[in-house]
């Protein structure tokens, strides 16, 4: 389920998407300091012209680099001069990553006397007839201040040098798995979706804490399980076999309810926004019985037992199983040929990922034997990775079904949102916004994020609790860039 432990993560992500402090792409401020940031590099980098660098960079320049330290504007002109710019054969030439580039307004009593700005730029050397080489890549931060309404660059912090030609496969692997270690986490499965293209597929740690954790290692998920569920039942709108808004109690009506007349108000709809009025589980209430806390469709309250609703009142309907359900309108489709929803003979539990609690202990592993829509899924990061990556190219929906599946349905908070069957971060540069489930069970944290217009999306497995200090680690340090050099450390 979604929880608050999760916030961090989510805060990470949304940083490397530009998503608060930052100005809006479309401002005049972010504009004007692309417009600097390429003029300087372009004539003051790439073609050395001395004159213009003279105009634009601050007397007291200071200068930080990861690799040759610290220098200041006479220092940094000299170097330019004499290894830069000497020999034009030899000569870098600098590209700003596209869509890296991030700009924060410096005020000082409410009026704008600088700005931060922040990205990720690729170096080349230049080759005869041949494409320009790739040599390295670096993140900068700069700080522009206005003199007299001009823009003077002040101070360049330039680190994170890669080398794009000479990556260690181990260093990343040992520095993660040495994370897990470090935090009690066994596993880590993490799968990375570019343009709408699974990129990478990784498996890290043990299945134990002593086997070495395969490729198709069996992650349970939690209620990563839900949106599964939900794009099933979105299928099944699609073809026409259920209404979003046909009412439920015509195929199901639970025995806990039947008196309570407010059941003749749900729905798929209100099932999949959570607005069943349901609590999560009815074992959770001291009588153990399911019973309404509100009215259906009047607010928001995350619950489990809503999908479990909607599970049985589409199995009446259609006279199939969820998992015949699944099979047919998700799994055979995107290829999913490791996921399950419980512990059927085909399951092989030598592959199966134990889950550990916050001190590195075993938890017993429980195995259900019948479907639950909200929770137990069996998968593996490959098959939900699939998965993701079929939502983001539209996952064979009408259209218009599609863009519904996206759209805010209730509002949780300021920027926040749910859909149908998925949260959503609104207010993201560009019109991006952020579509995300998470899994939170004993021994079990994941999470699947996907951002509809860059079509880029992330899903990460976890197999203990203490999963926190992996998620801001991870997800700031190794994922930042999140693309071809996400493994580059």
């Amino acid at each position: 389920m979604i929880k608050n432990i999760y916030v961090g993560a989510i805060i990470y992500f949304a940083i490397t998407l530009q998503l608060n402090a930052q100005v809006s792409q479309d401002s005049q401020l972010f504009k004007d300091l692309k417009q600097h940031d390429s003029i300087f590099f372009e004539k003051g980098f790439n073609q050395c012209d001395i004159s213009y660098l003279q105009e634009v960079i601050a007397k007291d320049l200071r200068f930080f680099h990861d690799q040759s330290g610290v220098q200041y504007r006479d220092d940094f002109f000299k170097s330019t001069k004499e290894n830069l710019c000497s020999d034009f054969n030899k000569k870098p030439i600098r590209k700003l990553k596209p869509g890296s580039l991030e700009v924060f307004p410096l005020y000082n009593n409410g009026n704008l006397y600088g700005a931060i700005q922040k990205g990720v730029h690729h170096f080349y050397i230049r080759e005869k007839e041949k494409e320009d080489r790739w040599t390295s890549t670096a993140k900068f931060t700069s700080v522009w201040t206005l003199k007299d309404e001009r823009w003077i660059l002040t101070e360049v912090l330039s680190y994170d040098h890669q080398n794009p030609n000479a990556i260690v496969t181990g260093s990343p692997k040992n520095e993660i798995e040495s994370l897990l270690r470090e935090h009690k986490v066994p596993a880590l499965g993490l799968g990375i979706i570019k343009n709408g293209t699974l990129k990478e597929i990784k498996v890290y740690g043990t299945l134990d804490g002593e086997r070495e954790a395969p490729y198709n290692t069996i992650f349970k998920v939690a209620s990563l399980t839900k949106p599964i569920v939900a794009l099933t039942t979105l299928k099944l709108v699609d073809n026409g076999l259920l209404s979003l808004d046909e009412p439920l109690y015509t195929y199901w009506i639970d025995p806990d309810v039947v008196d309570d007349k407010r059941y003749k108000k749900l729905t798929p709809r209100i099932v999949l926004t959570h607005q069943t009025g349901f609590p999560n589980w009815r074992y959770l209430n001291d009588d153990n019985t399911l019973a309404f806390e509100f009215d259906p469709g009047s607010k928001h309250q995350y619950s489990g037992e809503g999908f479990e609703y909607l599970r049985k009142a589409v199995e009446k309907k259609t006279g199939k199983t969820i998992e015949e359900l699944a099979e047919q309108y998700v799994f055979k489709s995107i290829g999913m040929r490791d996921t399950r929803f419980w512990w059927d003979e085909s399951m092989d539990e030598s592959m199966y990922a134990l889950n550990f609690d916050k001190e590195g202990k075993p938890l017993k592993t429980i195995k259900y034997y019948e479907a639950n829509a909200a929770a137990n899924l069996l998968t593996t990061v490959e098959d939900y990775s699939k998965f993701i990556a079929y939502l983001i190219n539209g996952a064979e929906l009408n259209p218009k079904l599609f863009e519904e599946m996206l759209e805010p349905q209730v509002k949780l908070g300021e920027k926040s949102f749910f859909g149908l069957g998925w949260e959503i971060l609104s207010d993201f540069s560009g019109g991006e916004k952020a579509i995300l489930h998470t899994g939170k069970d004993p021994g079990v944290s994941t999470l699947a994020i996907f951002f509809p217009k860059s079509k880029n999306g992330y899903v990460v497995f976890l197999n203990g609790d203490n999963s926190m200090p992996v998620y801001e680690k991870l997800l700031n340090d190794y994922l930042y860039m999140g693309e071809e050099l996400w493994l580059r450390k």
